[in-house]
């Protein structure tokens, strides 16, 4: 049985996953994990929700929809946010989904009308019309506040500019999906990592007239604010969008029951490949929009909609051959060479078999005759192997004990769970010339120094040539010796040394991140930043006798556990790590990590809240108190200072609690009224 501590580090972890990889798909278009494993780790987070209670109190899962904006572009909250679709995966969650439908609204006939049409694997956007003209275009941003991308989307000749038509809303606001058709993606393939990249890349240009140079699509499915409310139902929404000149997907249905929910969901399968845009499932809305209002939204999810998804493409090829690669963190991963094969449109010759366990668990060969599925756009997996297509002289693979550098690797043994870990590593760290490469495209990452021109492929490029072999050299890069290089002009090295100078002053917590600690993902850096405070605290970790104690004093930290100290012990005993790092730092202006706003109405002070607000959502209140220096609590305890009641619905057990606790209770008139003063 394991105990509360370990139970929350776990939720917590698997929440900061949750995160991270949301960074990837909403902000970055460059997904890391599939649709599937995304699905399961939040199903994973559910479960322990639903197990225990305390957990659930937390409601950490429900407040996480997309992620926030990067700061390339104005930022500007939505009229209405846009929410994120729970899914389902067979019959039994369709089923569930129309029971909870009844019995929300408390209705007994047969069927609930239903509205599907196909879930578009693109890039979110809002169209916001003033008296028929289009005066905002955001991206979905984190679904309260998005980016000012109207430019770009203007540069899509099919948007229309302005609405021709006397029977339109003062004020509508549009939502569609951005896209590049994959025949129009096989021209520019070359430039990006798969069509939803392409797509995202090219709405977050600086330039519009870069990004209309790239065929992009759309279409538009739903929508936001509406003043005055013209609709009835879903059908009837689209079917005047179709008549003012959007474009609308003609794979839509109006569906009763589950045996039309079932037919419609296999007959749009079939056609998946055929199409000329990404799918990956089909979603059902409750067609009437007097139910859909009465329905709501639970915190990050509308009642009246689900995503029933498709099970992930498959296709049958052969291993041509198994080679190892080595990460950042000096994770061995295997990955097959395979005969190149079309799944879901996408010619594969990669495919990723995750670990040793998995290789000898599937018993997977040289030479086998496999089943893989590409799901998303990550490098697809192994489903199986077909034995009865084996050579009969085939052996079995002996996963490397060694590094490709040379060295021994070996698999960690987690404090946690008290498991080894199922992958692979090489403990060399910067020592290991293969882990030393995948840590300086870490740290010129967008999420890390961003230096803009100094990609993965440049990384490559000079590490090949002797330019950069440590972070510290990105900063003493001999130019002259770039000059003779193709492809770089006087130009695009004046850009590279601006980036390269504008990267010099970074904040702790990024600095930190970027280093490469295994475990210290974002958040935990930002945990860490604010321990530490300032780099002169922080480098204390270099001596082993500071070490000691700064480690006793970091379990304590909430969101930091056993496996994140003992990964920064294990960093640092490394000398090579250190002197890495200590170099580095002497290249850097590294800003002091201010935590909270010192001069904030509610400075250094605690806050929790209860109810729902007439004037703004929860999570907006949350920030606001957080910008104003304040620090918000999940539970009621001695530490906190004010209770924030809302009028709508609040708890009666943290008000009476924070009652006997003799904690301030704030309604929501003098929350406001402290706001204003």
């Amino acid at each position: 049985m394991l105990n509360k501590n370990t139970l929350l580090k776990d939720y917590k972890k698997k929440i900061s996953e949750i995160k991270k990889h949301n960074s990837f798909y909403f902000n970055q278009d460059n997904p890391k994990i599939s649709d599937k494993e995304y699905d399961d780790l939040k199903k994973e987070i559910i479960l322990l929700e639903n197990k225990h209670l305390f957990l659930k109190k937390l409601n950490l899962l429900s407040k996480i929809v997309g992620a926030k904006p990067a700061n390339k572009f104005k930022k500007i909250r939505h009229l209405k946010p846009m929410l994120s679709l729970s899914n389902a995966f067979d019959k039994k969650d369709m089923l569930d989904f129309v029971k909870k439908i009844k019995n929300f609204l408390n209705i007994n006939k047969e069927n609930v009308e239903l509205f599907s049409e196909p879930k578009i694997d693109g890039i979110s956007a809002t169209l916001i019309y003033q008296n028929g003209k289009l005066i905002r275009g955001l991206s979905r941003g984190d679904g309260v506040i998005g980016e000012d991308i109207l430019e770009n989307l203007k540069t899509i000749d099919t948007i229309p500019k302005i609405i021709k038509n006397k029977n339109i809303p003062k004020l509508i606001e549009i939502r569609c999906e951005i896209y590049i058709g994959k025949k129009d993606f096989l021209k520019i393939k070359d430039k990006f990592a798969n069509p939803r990249n392409a797509a995202g890349g090219s709405l977050r240009q600086k330039n519009p007239e870069e990004t209309a140079k790239i065929p992009l699509k759309y279409f538009a499915y739903g929508f936001g604010d509406i003043e005055p409310m013209i609709f009835k139902t879903q059908s009837d929404f689209l079917e005047n969008l179709s008549k003012w000149n959007f474009t609308i997907n003609p794979l839509t249905s109006i569906i009763n029951g589950i045996d039309e929910i079932e037919k419609e969901h296999e007959k749009i399968n079939q056609l998946r490949s055929s199409l000329d845009y990404d799918i990956d499932g089909i979603v059902y809305k409750v067609n009437d929009l007097n139910l859909q209002k009465r329905l709501g939204n639970t915190s990050n999810s509308p009642r009246w909609a689900i995503a029933y998804k498709f099970s992930a493409e498959k296709a049958i090829t052969k291993i041509k051959n198994i080679i190892i690669q080595v990460g950042r963190t000096g994770a061995i991963t295997p990955v097959a060479k395979v005969e190149p094969v079309t799944v879901g449109g996408v010619v594969v010759s990669n495919a990723t078999l995750h670990n040793e366990d998995e290789i000898s668990r599937k018993d997977i060969r040289i030479g086998d005759t496999i089943k893989i599925q590409r799901a998303g756009d990550v490098i697809p997996q192994v489903v199986s192997v077909d034995i009865s297509k084996r050579d009969k002289n085939s052996k079995k693979y002996i996963f490397p004990k060694k590094c490709l550098c040379g060295a021994e690797t070996k698999k960690e043994l987690s404090k946690s769970t008290r498991k080894h870990d199922a992958v692979r590593r090489c403990t060399k760290g910067y020592e290991c010339t293969f882990t030393a490469k995948e840590k300086l495209k870490h740290i010129v990452s967008k999420e890390a120094f961003n230096i803009d021109g100094l990609g993965k492929k440049v990384i490559e490029q000079f590490w090949d040539l002797d330019l950069i072999k440590e972070p510290s050299n990105i900063f003493d890069l001999n130019y002259n010796k770039i000059k003779n290089l193709e492809g770089w002009g006087e130009l695009s090295i004046n850009n590279l040394k601006k980036a390269i100078k504008k990267s010099q002053i970074i904040s702790l917590d990024k600095f930190i991140y970027s280093i490469g600690i295994r475990h210290i993902g974002q958040e935990n850096a930002k945990i860490l930043a604010g321990f530490f405070s300032s780099i002169k605290e922080f480098s204390k970790l270099f001596d082993l006798k500071n070490r000691k104690k700064i480690l006793i004093n970091l379990v304590d930290l909430d969101g930091i556990g056993e496996t994140q100290v003992q990964s920064i012990e294990n960093f640092f005993l490394n000398t090579t790590n250190t002197r890495i790092i200590e170099d580095l730092i002497n290249k850097l202006i590294i800003k002091d990590y201010v935590t909270q706003n010192s001069d904030g109405k509610f400075s250094n002070k605690k806050l929790m809240f209860t109810g729902g607000f007439k004037d703004m959502s929860r999570s907006e209140a949350k920030e606001v108190a957080e910008n104003n220096g304040g620090k918000v609590l999940g539970s009621i305890s001695k530490k906190l200072d004010y209770l924030v009641v809302g009028e709508s619905k609040p708890t009666k057990s943290k008000i009476e609690r924070a009652k006997q606790l003799n904690i301030k209770i704030i309604l929501e008139k003098e929350w406001h009224k402290i706001l204003n003063s």
